[in-house]
């Protein structure tokens, strides 16, 4: 029987996470827009930004499941997650450099050869390829960091555990605050320094104040080639997103330019792009998985569901956050775009704050699945006001509803994740839910970002609107099929 721990060694547990979260708090929401904005043309810049997210987290879904998987065998006497750790957060530093250098190329004579030829800058290839390093070293620390609470700490306690991880993954927004002047001020490489003393902090405390009983004997290899499976896996899931954007757009290039109305035109290629990140998750995350599980895909169906309204949510916030500082930009028409995002950021967070370690309290009380049903009607209701919002205080108010969603979501959420996986896969399990992590961005961003370009050249500003609505229906939805998650422990 696993031995209760401390506060502080929950603390120390999750410390890793706070560097982890700091990254994605300021390179998707802020640093990569305003790198973008430096380097494309203004009328490319969402699509733009989603072909370095999209791209880099397809990588994601790769790397991490796999690296669960050898953190699963791993028999290091450190144990079998801190080595992965380790390695990967000192990688993370090197290919923050590498992002870095693409500023180095901002004048380049190859920009205009390769603009012509294939529609990117020199600049932005060289980000793409930081982007890339990055998300694979990022997830193999990821990997050995998501299962160290299913690794140490007794089931009782995995509620607040989870709710201090979802602290830690939320923090950043308060301390981005320091962060967001430097990016307006275009200091990247200042931010760059700073992400990567993150990265080395916190890592060190996580190493130091983490105790694990390393293996005494390797398990034995899996039979059904594992890594081919996360491959193939990666390229189902990718490929169906993709085969989806190209439905989305050919239905706006189908419709009429003169005859069809802006409402109607809102109405069809809406739906088009909400039906076509639906499917994408339900089509992707059923046959993925099934491949990266494998045989026992059948008798894991609540873990299957799991992934699929946790890719719904994350879907619909983590796309809110990517595309808030062109919103901030192209519709409030504010002077400092990024100051503006990273305050929307605090008032989430303080609201997030608040939800989360209460909800990671009453996960473990009253159950996982009430409050996810809570987290997502508070996330519906801050969609909207944020659809129709057109001033800073309105987007504010937003972000109020969209931090209380969240927050409780993060806590109960991830707690139910733990209950679901079998604990001597924990590793390969939590890492195939990055289906849910990277899948997140490659859906809404892919789908989103181009959608955003197509209506903001009908209308100047419009497309915000149009593709917020599409996330507050992914919202929805994974409120909707909560049922379909039949727990397997009697606190979910």
């Amino acid at each position: 029987m696993k031995r209760l721990l401390k506060w502080y060694e929950l603390l120390f547990l999750n410390s890793y996470q706070l560097g982890l979260s700091i990254a994605s708090n300021v390179i998707s929401p802020l640093l990569l827009p305003a790198l973008v904005l430096v380097f494309m043309p203004p009328e490319k810049k969402n699509t733009s930004t989603a072909l370095v997210y999209v791209t880099g987290l397809a990588v994601a879904m790769f790397i991490q499941p796999v690296m669960g998987m050898l953190s699963d065998r791993s028999t290091s006497k450190m144990g079998r997650r801190r080595p992965f750790i380790i390695v990967g957060a000192l990688l993370n530093i090197l290919f923050l450099g590498v992002m870095g250098a693409s500023l180095w190329f901002k004048s380049s004579p190859l920009n205009a050869f390769l603009q012509s030829s294939f529609g990117i800058t020199a600049s932005l290839a060289v980000l793409l390829l930081g982007i890339i390093l990055l998300q694979f070293s990022s997830n193999i620390s990821q990997a050995g960091q998501q299962g160290l609470i299913p690794d140490i700490v007794p089931e009782q306690q995995r509620g607040r555990a989870s709710g201090i991880k979802s602290v830690m993954e939320m923090v950043p927004a308060a301390l981005v605050l320091l962060i967001s002047p430097l990016i307006d001020r275009q200091k990247f490489w200042l931010v760059i320094l700073i992400l990567m003393l993150s990265f080395l902090v916190t890592m060190l405390i996580t190493v130091a104040g983490t105790r694990e009983e390393p293996l005494q004997e390797k398990p034995p290899r899996a039979e059904d080639r594992p890594v081919l499976r996360m491959l193939l896996l990666t390229v189902i899931f990718v490929g169906i997103t993709q085969l989806a954007l190209l439905l989305v757009k050919g239905i706006g290039t189908w419709l009429p330019q003169d005859s069809t109305s802006l409402a109607l035109r809102i109405v069809l290629v809406g739906l088009a792009g909400l039906v076509g990140m639906a499917g994408s998750i339900f089509i992707g995350v059923y046959f993925g998985a099934r491949v990266g599980i494998g045989k026992e895909a059948n008798t894991h169906k609540s873990f299957i569901w799991w992934v699929v309204t946790r890719l719904m949510f994350l879907a619909a916030i983590s796309s809110v956050r990517n595309f808030a500082m062109f919103f901030v930009k192209d519709v409030l028409q504010v002077p400092n775009p990024a100051t503006i995002t990273t305050y929307l950021t605090a008032v989430i967070f303080i609201f997030l704050l608040i939800s989360s370690i209460v909800g990671g309290i009453l996960a473990d009380k009253i159950g996982r699945k009430k409050l996810l049903a809570a987290a997502g009607a508070l996330a519906v209701l801050g969609t909207i006001i944020l659809v129709f919002s057109r001033t800073i205080p309105m987007v504010m108010f937003a972000g109020v509803f969209l931090g209380l969603g969240t927050g409780t979501f993060m806590a109960s959420n991830w707690a139910l994740g733990t209950d679901l996986v079998p604990q001597k896969d924990a590793g390969r399990y939590l890492g195939i839910s990055n289906l849910a992590g990277a899948g997140a961005g490659i859906i809404g961003s892919s789908i989103g970002g181009p959608l955003a370009d197509y209506f903001n050249a009908i209308q100047p500003g419009l497309g915000y609107p149009v593709i917020f609505a599409l996330y507050g229906g992914l919202f929805l939805l994974s409120v909707l099929l909560l049922p379909r998650i039949q727990a397997e422990t009697s606190l979910s």
